[in-house]
């Protein structure tokens, strides 16, 4: 099984990306959340972890291979969780998946229905299933959702963007917003992502710009 794939971001579609590996190009479905993470990554080097499935009908006569990708192992762990619950398959589950994890799996804990309703897909019986089978298994992947997303609220349009690209490049969410802070806080000039990126991982590395 694939478990992780590294190369050059081709193309970024509704629900999959093409990434050129040496001569291979895969064809990747990604969760609703990913797409626009790595919507400014294009022709960039990235890292996905991956899971594999077949695809096709009981008693179908041919099973069509796919693979599915996540910014993390721990992205990747809660959605083998997620499409546990009856009546989540993969292909829902990632259409479902249109915000963070952390912010999902906060609202699955705190059994927040409202928020979970507002996930593409998911209706109130749904809803239900999810809180009925799921809360209670998922502190780990909801820890700091709550002080992140205020914290994030606060951010600027470039500082956003900064993090989306943080992540999609494997930092952790909370670490990356310490880390953007930080970088404004002594280059106030940067105004951009294209800026603050380099910046960011300067301070990070111990190298003053």
């Amino acid at each position: 099984m694939i478990a992780r794939i590294e190369g050059k971001l081709v193309k970024l579609q509704s629900d999959t990306a093409l990434v050129q590996v040496g001569c291979v190009a895969y064809e990747i479905m990604l969760p609703s959340y990913c797409i626009n993470s790595l919507s400014a990554q294009i022709g960039s080097q990235i890292t996905l972890c991956t899971m594999e499935y077949y695809e096709g009908t009981p008693g179908g006569s041919s099973f069509v291979p796919r693979m599915v990708g996540f910014l993390s192992d721990g992205e990747k762990d809660f959605f083998t969780k997620f499409i546990s619950v009856k009546g989540i398959g993969i292909k829902k589950g990632l259409r479902c998946l249109s915000m963070p994890i952390a912010s999902i799996a906060a609202a699955i804990e705190n059994g927040d229905d409202k928020m979970l309703m507002t996930l593409n897909g998911v209706g109130k019986r749904m809803t239900q299933q999810i809180i009925a089978e799921l809360k209670g298994k998922l502190q780990i992947f909801a820890i700091g959702a709550e002080s992140a997303g205020t914290t994030e609220a606060k951010l600027k349009t470039f500082q956003i963007e900064t993090l989306e690209i943080l992540i999609a490049w494997g930092e952790k969410r909370n670490e990356a917003i310490e880390m953007i802070e930080l970088a404004c806080k002594r280059h106030p000039q940067a105004k951009s992502a294209e800026e603050l990126v380099p910046l960011v991982y300067r301070l990070k590395q111990g190298v003053e710009a």
